[in-house]
């Protein structure tokens, strides 16, 4: 047997080295493991009735995670909910067993909830009847600590000296019944993440951020998901392969016809077609359906079952008339991609350059990533089209206007006023 690995004095151990190499190799922290025995998952009415008096009967707040099949189904639902109280232990509860968790959701009485990474999981949660009324998120709060990583089995080994995998991450949780590692896999993200998030706002009190993240949290509670995309379409990989406007027609019908049988199948989409089957169709257009059949494309049975549909979105791209074909390119609202501005706004180019570097000195002096300072969208905005009348006053406005919360506008409106002021 070997000897112990030595630890550093908080716990972390400390990297061996390998005699043979020149770069130290580190040591894996010790496996997180359950400290219960694993719960079975709740799945009946009965069932569902026990786990709210269990979490009623426990204690501080709520850690909660949820797992989807993101890479197997076209929807975002969550397959799998894991809950841990204080006192309450670890609950696993499939939400498709149930038409609502809102017996849940009023066991929670209005504790805190403790999430990583919330922005994934406040929608699925949603969807199933459950609504924080205070949160608190381990991975937002290790940004603005300025962590150099935040993922949450970084954080627990960073906190805890405890090894965390995430190998499932990517798993098809529709799956049934779901196999027990799996289940282990997803209680442990729940496991210490009371414990986490104690020692993590313990750090954010240190170094004066907890007002902020305090600020950061509330705004979560009002989070409706991601701003829908314009012409979603042109986010098909490779897309610029397409050449001309009558091939993007053909992308555009291909992809939305895709997009409509993956909903209705609950698949996600790239299971029925290929990215790159779509290219290739749009680049050589088959002439009949015949030819469609015999593509090498079209072996595979996913997209041979829906040929009709195929081929009839081909037809419809290349008769389009001309006037109905999308543009070459995508039109924006607000400022041109920052690499044209010095063509097109000379005098906004300056103004971004000065304001970007006010951004990053304010954001190094108070240890933070400038991207959870201001959001970068929002400076190349004032940028490009400051306010009329430049004061402290109009920036902070439009500041606020534009989201970013009181802690950002108080550290960042007057260099940033200045950085958007004619150069005199």
């Amino acid at each position: 047997m070997s000897a112990p690995d030595e630890a550093t004095p908080d716990g972390a151990p400390l990297t061996a080295i390998d005699e043979e190499a020149t770069e130290p190799v580190a040591v894996e922290s010790p496996r997180l493991e359950l400290r219960d025995p694993l719960p079975p998952v709740v799945e009946t009415p009965a069932q569902l009735q026990a786990t709210c008096d269990a979490i009623l009967a426990g204690t501080g707040p709520i850690a909660l995670d949820a797992e989807r099949a993101s890479g197997y189904r076209y929807s975002q639902r969550a397959y799998l909910i894991q809950i841990r109280r204080e006192g309450s232990g670890t609950h696993l509860v499939d939400p498709t067993a149930f038409d609502s968790l809102v017996p849940i959701d009023t066991a929670f009485d209005g504790n805190e909830w403790i999430l990583h990474a919330a922005t994934q999981d406040l929608m699925c949660l949603a969807e199933v009847g459950l609504y924080p009324e205070k949160l608190f998120d381990t991975e937002l709060a290790g940004r603005l600590l300025n962590l150099p990583r935040v993922g949450l089995a970084a954080l627990v080994d960073h906190y805890l000296g405890l090894s965390l995998a995430k190998e499932l991450s990517a798993a098809d949780w529709s799956t049934r019944p779901l196999p027990d590692p799996w289940l282990v896999y997803a209680a442990l993200d729940v496991e210490v993440l009371v414990e986490l998030r104690d020692l993590i706002d313990a750090d954010l009190v240190k170094a004066g951020k907890r007002e902020w993240a305090a600020e950061e949290f509330e705004s979560l509670l009002l989070f409706q998901g991601p701003p829908e995309r314009k012409e979603p379409w042109r986010r098909t990989s490779g897309i610029h392969k397409a050449r001309g406007r009558r091939a993007l027609a053909v992308v555009r019908e291909l992809w939305e016809t895709r997009d409509r049988i993956a909903g209705a199948r609950d698949t996600t989409p790239g299971r029925i077609l290929p990215d790159t089957s779509i290219l290739e169709l749009a680049s050589s257009p088959p002439h009949d359906l015949n030819a469609l059949k015999g593509l090498r494309i079209m072996r595979n049975r996913g997209p041979r079952r829906f040929l009709g549909d195929w081929f009839d979105a081909i037809e419809r791209g290349l008769t389009l008339p001309e006037a109905q074909l999308p543009t070459a390119t995508q039109r924006i609202d607000g400022p041109p991609p920052p690499r044209a501005w010095a063509d097109k706004n000379p005098v906004a180019a300056e103004r971004l350059a000065r304001s970007r570097e006010v951004i990053a000195a304010v954001a190094e002096e108070h240890d933070l990533p400038t991207e959870n300072l201001i959001s970068p969208q929002l400076v190349r905005n004032l940028a490009w089209a400051p306010p009329a009348e430049l004061t402290v006053e109009s920036v902070s406005a439009e500041l606020r206007a534009a989201g970013a919360r009181q802690w950002q506008v108080g550290l960042i409106v007057e260099p940033l006023t200045e950085a958007l002021a004619p150069v005199s």
